[in-house]
């Protein structure tokens, strides 16, 4: 039997909707998508370059000094592993034939103690409420794998929001920042994938009132 592998993004699908969930790891049915826009992967490589010129001098990048605990971790190389699907963190669980992996933007180092760090990049400030809502899931995935690693992971994550403020001559465009810290449960984590595994093993569910694409296969079928 194939272990199953399983990412943050494809929890936050179990999490969202478990129809959606099962049909996409079970039956390999994906949700539709649209055109994926480009410019958050090119903000995301700009800004990994950005703040690694601060890292090899020992520094944070300006604009989160002083709102985020301990320091850039130095060893790029380590980093890099981790940023890259492939050679990133996993964690395996032999009892529910699952691994867990994912990929890092960034890692603080705190004494003996990690804390991720995700880069986001939007068009507005994030609302009150809205880092837990979406990306809590995300942070405490991490930090159970920097646990199951051998590193100890701190109860907390940082979010960096870059988003626009104004736009100059030549195309230059200034950026807000925005730091929120967040919890990072790895224990819920586990919970969650073991819910998730449990899912997967079972029947298909029913569909789920608030999903719009449960919703929408239910209104067209019915037609």
């Amino acid at each position: 039997m194939n272990k199953i592998r399983l990412s943050p993004s494809t929890l936050n699908l179990f999490l969202d909707c478990p129809r959606c969930f099962w049909l996409h790891i079970n039956e390999n049915i994906h949700r539709p998508r649209g055109i994926f826009p480009s410019l958050p992967g090119g903000m995301d490589i700009v800004i990994k370059t950005y703040f690694d010129k601060y890292r090899v001098q020992g520094k944070l990048p300006p604009e989160i000094d002083g709102q985020v605990k301990g320091k850039l971790i130095s060893d790029l190389n380590l980093l890099n592993r981790w940023r890259n699907w492939r050679t990133g963190l996993e964690y395996h669980d032999d009892v529910l034939g699952v691994s867990l992996f994912g990929a890092l933007d960034d890692c603080l180092q705190d004494k003996d103690k990690y804390i991720p760090l995700d880069y986001k990049t939007r068009g507005f400030p994030p609302r009150d409420g809205d880092s837990e809502k979406y990306y809590g899931n995300q942070l405490s995935c991490y930090s159970l794998m920097l646990r199951e690693n051998k590193y100890k992971s701190e109860d907390f994550g940082y979010l960096v929001y870059y988003y626009p403020e104004t736009v100059k001559e030549n195309g230059k465009v200034d950026f807000n920042v925005k730091v929120v810290k967040i919890n990072a449960n790895p224990e819920q984590a586990k919970k969650t994938l073991n819910d998730a595994m449990k899912l997967l093993n079972g029947p298909i569910p029913s569909h789920h009132s608030n999903c719009e694409y449960c919703s929408w296969i239910t209104n067209n079928n019915s037609d």
